[in-house]
């Protein structure tokens, strides 16, 4: 049987609910409400929370690692060796990771496969708690109209109507992308 397991990137909190940064964790949460999945469970020992679901007969694992994001490898190695375990080593597992992305401009997005992190310090701890970057990406455009002093600032700030609206849509387009990736539409 093969599986697909989705990654949104974010970081957990009230305090991080809708800055660019939690563009990932946006795009789950839309894709579970769009396709009436199951709500997310908080799974303790894999510091994530996780939705799982059936999809055109492909098992399909949704996962918000609870980490923060500059350590979101951490936890995607625990989910992972807990979907997979090495006596299942014929299974064939497909990995997608969402996440926001400051050289796309606000809105669009971009799909990458089997690439470096670019700087995406969420992305790298990944890449380095996995050992690979085989895997597919969609980035999330949080590219501002204006310079900021530090990209900190700008993933960790809340958003203007014009930019919130714009990256609702890049979030939107993301999911449209997960139906694909996972042949939903």
């Amino acid at each position: 049987m093969n599986k697909i397991i989705i990654i949104g990137l974010g970081n957990p909190g009230k305090k991080y609910e809708n800055t660019p940064h939690n563009a990932g964790f946006s795009a789950l949460d839309l894709f579970i409400e769009k396709n009436s999945l199951p709500t997310f469970s908080l799974v303790k020992k894999l510091q994530s929370e996780i939705s799982e679901a059936m999809i055109g007969g492909i098992k399909v694992i949704l996962v918000k690692p609870l980490t923060f994001m500059n350590l979101s490898g951490t936890a995607i190695k625990k989910v992972l060796s807990e979907i997979k375990p090495q006596s299942e080593s014929l299974i064939k597992l497909k990995i997608i990771v969402i996440h926001d992305d400051i050289d796309i401009p606000i809105g669009d997005i971009k799909i990458s496969e089997n690439r470096g992190a670019a700087g995406h310090k969420g992305v790298l701890s990944i890449i380095k708690e996995l050992g690979t970057k085989d895997f597919t990406r969609v980035r999330i455009g949080i590219l501002p109209d204006k310079k900021y002093t530090t990209t900190d600032i700008f993933v960790l700030r809340r958003l203007p109507e014009k930019e919130k609206n714009l990256l609702k849509k890049g979030v939107q387009s993301a999911v449209s992308e997960i139906e694909r990736l996972t042949n939903k539409k």
